[in-house]
């Protein structure tokens, strides 16, 4: 992904990759090592995208999106925009109501009266090539986030998609996602 981004030119096609992770805490450039609250044995890498700590792991849907912001016309502010938009639309074709938080990137849900982060995203730009992307958890061990402060905020409450009644395997909806990706890229 650095290498890809390093290494492109004016023609280099965007690309999105689409993957799920093994098992594994990620602290962004803002991440702080005290929002790790206990050591399970899962491996904690730093990375350079932006924001704090999550965790990715099997069932989580991960793409990362490379793509040339200028040769798109988009400001950084615009793409996060248009990532949790695509996630709002993913969710709602499955009646489910997901909404952003103000200064707080992702996707969230209403749950029995508390907010539920149900995709995070994080995203590097470097010489207009962005870097990273976007999780959905669809179906997975929630657990680890026990062991973490979510994105940096202590206490918060993570769901997935299988919990709210959407049957989706990992695989329809990393399908779903990236159409809804594309849609939102290719908007004018």
């Amino acid at each position: 992904m650095v290498e890809f981004t390093a290494s492109r030119n004016a023609e280099t096609a965007d690309e999105l990759w689409v993957c799920e992770h093994p098992p594994v805490y990620t602290l962004g450039q803002a991440g702080k090592p005290e929002h790790r609250l206990a050591d399970n044995g899962i491996p904690l890498v730093r990375i350079d995208r932006g924001g704090q700590i999550t965790y990715h792991g099997p069932g989580q849907v991960v793409v990362y999106l490379l793509l040339d912001l200028a040769r798109r016309g988009l400001k950084v502010r615009e793409l996060v925009t248009r990532i949790e938009q695509a996630v709002i639309e993913l969710l709602a074709e499955h009646g489910v109501s997901a909404r952003r938080l103000d200064g707080a990137p992702g996707v969230y849900v209403d749950l029995a009266g508390t907010v539920a982060k149900i995709g995070a995203l994080g995203l590097r730009v470097k010489k207009n090539g962005c870097y990273h992307g976007v999780s959905l958890n669809v179906d997975m061990n929630l657990s680890p986030y026990a062991a973490i402060d979510p994105c940096g905020y202590a206490g918060m409450a993570v769901t997935q998609t299988r919990d709210l009644g959407i049957a989706l395997t990992p695989a329809q909806a990393a399908e779903a996602l990236v159409s809804h990706l594309t849609q939102q890229l290719e908007r004018a």
